[in-house]
């Protein structure tokens, strides 16, 4: 899952990035509302990170923006704001959830937990190719009847691999929904991570499913 974090202060934006990097997410980073707004519209994001208050435009504004141009993206607001009318005032304006400054990252991580699950009940329940099975909400992989125990960032490849069954995603692709915008593109960690994905869902095992397009991209289909 990929996420996007608003927040101008630089050391908040990096703890949260940092902690959610190291739970499985892709996170991406935005320091203004202008800035936000932009990344907001990217529909490659599965979740976004709002703080209220930010310079050229705030969290309300932005989250206004958002829901009147149909994005239903989930938010969560972030804010040193702690009054109910406060809070109301940005539920009321779309925000899904919303946690106050200060506040304990195992709390954060729970919440989007929470929002991510939530979202997933809402899809279908289970994604399945052939006789592989992933349920996004319970974050479980089997195949064959026969669980498969993956990482964190395993599972979100799979998943978007499973989310688009016969196309073909580019390197450029999955870096931008399984890692982040500044992410190398020169590198081969997509490479490595697919190999680590054939051994735990193919290897031993028929039919195979996923497939190199050579010079493109890989794609996950039942042959």
């Amino acid at each position: 899952m990929r996420l996007l974090v608003v927040e101008d202060e630089k050391k908040v934006a990096s703890f949260i990035k940092q902690g959610l990097e190291e739970e499985g997410y892709a996170v991406d980073v935005a320091l203004d509302g202008q800035e936000g707004l932009e990344m907001a519209r990217d529909p490659v994001h599965d979740l976004i990170i709002l703080d209220i208050s930010l310079p050229k435009m705030d969290g309300l504004q932005l989250l206004k923006k958002l829901r009147q141009q149909k994005v239903n993206i989930p938010v969560l607001l972030l804010t040193v704001r702690a009054t109910i009318e406060d809070k109301v005032l940005g539920l009321d304006a779309g925000a899904d959830d919303y946690l106050t400054k200060p506040f304990a990252f195992q709390e954060l991580v729970a919440r989007v937990r929470a929002l991510m699950r939530r979202q997933a009940e809402a899809g279908p329940t289970l994604l399945q190719v052939a006789d592989l099975m992933l349920d996004p909400a319970r974050r479980v992989v089997s195949r064959g009847g026969e669980k498969v125990e993956l990482t964190a960032k395993e599972f979100a490849l799979l998943e978007y691999l499973m989310r688009n069954p016969g196309r073909v995603l580019t390197r450029t692709m999955i870096i931008e929904h399984v890692w982040n915008y500044d992410f190398d593109t020169m590198t081969n960690i997509i490479d490595v991570y697919v190999n680590y994905l054939r051994k735990k869902i193919d290897s031993g095992r028929e039919p195979k499913l996923i497939h190199t397009v050579r010079g493109v991209g890989y794609v996950l289909k039942a042959e």
